[in-house]
């Protein structure tokens, strides 16, 4: 059990590091920066001019932006569903808002829509998706954890083969591409406009989930269990789930798809903090932002071609799961 103070420390230890990422990412890319430089385009931005400042400000700050909420917003919705469904081998594509969300993206690409049409096309497929789980799970007369993972299963395969329609009714020569490149994942379109677009939701998820934290503790519990304790497991369970799906909308509407975070981030932060959902979400959200730094500047700095997010994601996650796993089972045995 991690204490208060440690828990603090620790904390406070990530804020620091995100902010260290992020203004040495800055003097990452083609273009090399020293990082004096970048400070004084940070602290002076309206007496710098030039093509520096151009960079910082318009290119590489919007992205390591739009990257950390990106990041964060699957750490933290990856780590609130592992515990709603007290399953830690759920990620936010089980209740189906990814594929819907790709969906909704797929489709805009394919009949040529406006980015900002096509991110709301994201959005809104991506939300319908989650009203679709609870009907599934209506229609069936019950609303358990089982039953919404369920239909959440179901209608990820279903979208996922109306993306592959999509694809398939694409132009080969430009379209598809188009398609392809986005659902691999990218923040190589971000812009201030878009950080906007993905910050507003991602804070008011993430406020409303970190206000029941310890709420989600209690969702953890047995339901029968939950109800004795005075707790609307329903109203509650759909509350966050709405929170979780706005996080995981906004992300794919900005950023497409990208797979693992949400698996990997809220393992390595149980690590660190425990199963108390009162600090292992802040842990989360910390955690996934990070890493969502690092994995975006190898994607940009590797090779001069950039590599898209979701193959180093995996690349990644897969290994790192698996030391997790192999350490949990370990440090659990006698």
């Amino acid at each position: 059990m991690l204490s208060s103070d440690r828990f603090r420390i620790l904390h406070v230890g990530l804020i620091l590091l995100s902010l260290i990422l992020a203004l040495a990412s800055l003097c990452l890319g083609q273009y090399r920066l020293p990082l004096n430089e970048v400070i004084q385009h940070l602290l002076h931005p309206h007496t710098q001019k030039g093509i520096a400042s151009q960079i910082v400000w318009s290119v590489r700050l919007p992205r390591i932006t739009l990257a950390f909420l990106a990041g964060a917003a699957l750490g933290l919705s990856g780590a609130t569903l592992q515990g709603v469904f007290r399953n830690p081998l759920v990620d936010p594509h089980i209740i189906g808002v990814t594929s819907g969300s790709a969906f909704g993206g797929t489709l805009a690409i394919l009949l040529g829509f406006s980015p900002l049409l096509m991110m709301s096309s994201t959005f809104a497929f991506g939300l319908a998706a989650l009203g679709l789980v609870y009907l599934i799970a209506s229609l069936q007369g019950r609303e358990n954890t089982l039953v919404l993972i369920l239909s959440g299963i179901i209608l990820s395969g279903f979208f996922a083969a109306l993306v592959s329609l999509m694809q398939y009714l694409a132009d080969t020569e430009e379209t598809l591409p188009n398609i392809v490149f986005w659902l691999l994942g990218s923040f190589a379109t971000a812009n201030w406009h878009k950080v906007l677009i993905c910050a507003i939701p991602v804070l008011v998820g993430s406020v409303v989930l970190f206000s029941l934290r310890w709420r989600i503790n209690l969702l953890s519990l047995d339901e029968k269990d939950a109800r004795a304790l005075g707790v609307p497991v329903k109203l509650l369970r759909a509350g966050v789930l709405v929170c979780c799906a706005l996080l995981v909308a906004a992300q794919v509407a900005v950023s497409g798809s990208i797979a693992w975070v949400g698996l990997v981030i809220p393992h390595l932060a149980r690590l660190l903090t425990g199963v108390d959902h009162r600090r292992l979400l802040p842990v989360s959200f910390w955690l996934g932002g990070c890493f969502m730094i690092v994995v975006d500047d190898l994607a940009r700095t590797l090779t001069a071609a950039e590599i898209p997010i979701g193959i180093i994601t995996a690349l990644l996650g897969a290994p790192v799961f698996t030391f997790l796993l192999i350490y949990s089972q370990r440090r659990s045995s006698p």
